[in-house]
């Protein structure tokens, strides 16, 4: 007993305190760049914010994109490259007019407690995803298709589209994370899963400790292929410095978003290795555009903030070089829907002040922006400056991103936030949809024409169909300066090089299914 209390004191200490605001870390042995943090069977990722909920039924890409993949599990999911693979379904049948999906289950899966996996977990999961109470960002992406759902019996999933939706599979590799009925049934409320969430993923929590880490353990029992190491341990060193800082001292393993500015000098270190990797994502500012009689309702104003901004200015002073212009709100990293002739709007100052005289504001204006803690605070400043000098006067509000992420969900950030927008299903109506539809989650911005060319999108497939209607869609929002477009986002990571790690590409999802030491 002695020896167990013994090693489970020395593992806390391994994991980290949170001691005067900082996070300090203590390894059992004396680190380096060449061996493991704490020991061949543990993984220590060091990431830039901590995780504000464990639903991921419930929470924001933003957040859920760090561990979804490692506790839940879905239907059908993506590999590493964003094709669409079954997971915890065998196979499945689509109707010919498209209104009906079939799903045919793998037998014996289980929850991490115990619970047979059935159709009537997949049922709560979507009709849980679909209950306003539930308050789901996933909730626009299946309320507005889904009819019903049936389960005839417990290894088959009937579920009844009320119109055909050319991205459903999609939806449900990337959104639709199954979570146990039974369990979730016998809590006091539903929101208690956030605290103690049950899945049937490669990992299950193990302890998490609210601003300091999430130490995920190994389910053996979990139906597929078993991840090379027993413990992952999630460590929440929001300071980029100590982020580099403790992967240069061997502290952690691999350190999640590494400032741009030290990316040359981690490459230049034999004992690392440095990624840096797409996320088919546009670091932007968002404008409130459909709140009438402000500045930002007028195209005109809009326009000008794009002439304002020097775009490679900023790449190449905030991201180091590390980013590349955007012309359309979709990325060029997505498989398909970017249009290469749609070029940015170029930095012009002259230019901008005559658009804002057009549209009434000979003067400029006051303006706030909202910027959440984890984006460089550069970017936010450079805008600001940039705009400053076209007599846009802007006024920053630096914002804890957990207190910013609820204040975004709930359409509070305006009238302008920096923000970005990871891919989540690999198909560009997650960003679309949800930043530019009347109804999309995060939207503040209201187009006819896009909303009509969003419409059509349901019953088109194919990437090649999909890619033109969303060219459509892209032309219109550059015209229309629907959002201050900046950059491309690159997410960078340092691993220690005897760490056997495949990045989910072109997404901003953190994948550990497999990972291992040499």
């Amino acid at each position: 007993m002695m020896a167990m209390a013994r090693r489970t004191a020395l593992r806390r200490m391994a994991l980290g305190v949170l001691a005067a605001g900082a996070i300090t870390v203590a390894p059992l042995h004396a680190a380096d760049k060449t061996t493991p943090a704490i020991n061949r069977d543990t993984l220590v990722v060091a990431l830039d914010k901590e995780i504000q909920s464990l639903d991921a039924l419930v929470t924001a890409s933003g957040d859920s994109q760090r561990y979804a993949m490692q506790i839940f599990d879905t239907l059908y999911g993506f590999d590493f490259k964003g094709n669409i693979v079954p997971r915890m379904a065998d196979s499945h049948k689509i109707s010919p007019d498209g209104l009906v999906y079939t799903f045919n289950l793998k037998p014996g899966i289980k929850f991490h407690n115990g619970d047979p996996f059935t159709s009537e977990d997949v049922k709560f999961s979507i009709e849980r995803i679909i209950d306003p109470a539930s308050k789901s960002t996933r909730r626009p992406f299946f309320a507005s298709v889904v009819d019903s759902v049936e389960t005839p019996n417990a290894q088959t999933v009937v579920v009844k589209l009320k119109k055909p939706d050319g991205v459903f599979m999609n939806k449900v590799a990337g959104f639709l994370f199954i979570a146990p009925k039974n369990y979730i049934s016998k809590l006091a409320n539903p929101e208690m899963f956030a605290q103690a969430p049950i899945g049937t993923g490669p990992y299950r929590v193990k302890e998490n400790k609210i601003g300091q880490f999430l130490e995920l353990e190994r389910f053996d029992g979990f139906y597929g292929e078993k991840p090379g190491i027993k413990l992952l341990v999630f460590k929440y060193i929001p300071e980029p410095t100590s982020r580099v800082n403790a992967i240069l001292a061997g502290e952690i393993d691999i350190a999640a978003m590494v400032p741009l500015a030290d990316v040359e000098r981690l490459k230049k270190d034999p004992a690392l290795a440095v990624i840096v990797n797409p996320v088919s994502s546009p670091m932007h500012v968002r404008l409130y555009s459909n709140v009438p009689g402000t500045p930002l309702s007028k195209r005109e104003v809009r326009q000008a903030l794009n002439h304002a901004v020097d775009a490679n200015a900023i790449i190449k002073g905030v991201f180091h070089g590390v980013g590349a212009p955007m012309g359309t709100f979709i990325s060029r990293y997505f498989p398909y829907g970017a249009d290469p002739d749609l070029k940015p709007y170029p930095y012009n100052p002259a230019k901008a002040r005559e658009l804002l005289k057009q549209a009434g504001y000979p003067n400029g204006f006051d303006i706030e922006l909202n910027d959440a803690v984890g984006t460089p605070k550069e970017f936010a400043e450079a805008v600001a400056a940039y705009l400053g000098q076209v007599g846009v006067r802007v006024k920053i509000n630096r914002i804890d991103y957990a207190a910013w992420s609820r204040l975004n969900n709930t359409h509070k950030s305006g009238p302008m936030t920096t923000t970005q927008f990871t891919n989540a299903i690999y198909d560009p109506i997650h960003p679309v949809g949800g930043s530019f539809s009347k109804d999309g989650t995060w939207s503040d911005y209201y187009n006819p024409e896009v909303e009509k060319l969003i419409g059509e999108l349901d019953g088109i497939t194919g990437a090649e169909q999909r890619g033109a209607a969303f060219r459509k869609i892209g032309r219109i929002l550059h015209d229309d300066a629907a959002a201050l477009l900046v950059t491309e986002l690159f997410n960078v990571f340092a691993k220690k090089k005897d760490v056997n790690w495949e990045v989910q590409q072109g997404s901003g999802f953190l994948n550990f299914r497999k990972v291992s030491w040499q």
